[in-house]
């Protein structure tokens, strides 16, 4: 894909050293952007909040029911919660709100884009003195990233949730005596990772999403390629950097 060239490569930094220069200009002063903002964080977030949840409370609930017995067989139920930890809060959390993300919204934003600069809207902003990049891109980069972060963090508590609900129903532990042995297990460098990467995520997502949009030219038949491309690249860069943060988290732990 041609966003791995290095030409690509290196466009895409200097996008998103461009974005992030911007941002404080849009935090200020954007005010006709900021609705761009709210209606990003509406989608990405809002709307993609119940489908997290949702697989947050599966995935949570099917760790319990099928490690529980397992780890039993070999009398190592204590393993139970840094297995949950590691799973829904370290690794598996994180990359599936990715993936939430780029299926909903790396589309949306790349064909959305690609489609305004189709029809011109991007020379019509730069002649009435409107940075595209501020108005356009910093409030989607922000959007997504914030949402990303948000998204991440009601998963892991809706996974830790359906986790307790299987052990409620099928085994008797009290609420105190789980969250106490799951808690006592959570380390402050857990929560890093997590956080670390679901922002990580949502900056490459968006950056992705965007400059896919913007690198059309001529035709209409170009939008839905950059809507294809955007989710393919962020994809392959989610897993790759994935990987590369958790071996830093190994190495450091």
């Amino acid at each position: 894909m041609r966003f791995f060239a290095g030409s690509n490569l290196l466009y895409n930094l200097g996008f998103f050293v461009r974005a992030v220069r911007s941002a404080p200009y849009f935090i200020m002063n954007g005010k006709h952007s900021h609705r761009i903002f709210v209606m990003q964080v509406l989608f990405t977030f809002v709307e993609a909040l119940g489908i997290a949840v949702f697989l947050a409370l599966g995935i949570g609930a099917a760790v319990i029911a099928i490690g529980m017995p397992a780890l039993a067989g070999f009398s190592q139920e204590k393993f139970i919660y840094p297995l949950l930890i590691t799973i829904i809060m370290r690794e598996a959390g994180p990359l599936l709100v990715a993936f939430i993300i780029i299926a909903r919204s790396a589309t949306a934003i790349a064909t959305e884009l690609a489609t305004i600069v189709i029809s011109h809207e991007v020379e019509a902003y730069i002649s009435v003195g409107v940075d595209p990049v501020e108005h356009l891109a910093v409030p989607r980069l922000l959007a997504v990233t914030f949402s990303s972060f948000l998204l991440n963090v009601y998963f892991s508590l809706a996974g830790l949730a359906g986790s307790f609900l299987v052990v409620k129903f099928i085994y008797p532990l009290p609420a105190n005596v789980y969250f106490a042995s799951l808690f006592s297990n959570l380390h402050v460098l857990d929560v890093i990772i997590s956080f670390v990467k679901s922002i990580v995520f949502g900056v490459l997502i968006s950056i992705i999403a965007i400059s896919a949009g913007f690198s059309v030219e001529h035709s209409s038949t170009e939008v839905p390629i950059a809507g294809l491309k955007a989710v393919g690249v962020a994809f392959i860069w989610c897993i790759a950097s994935d990987i590369a943060l958790s071996a830093v988290y190994y190495a450091l732990k």
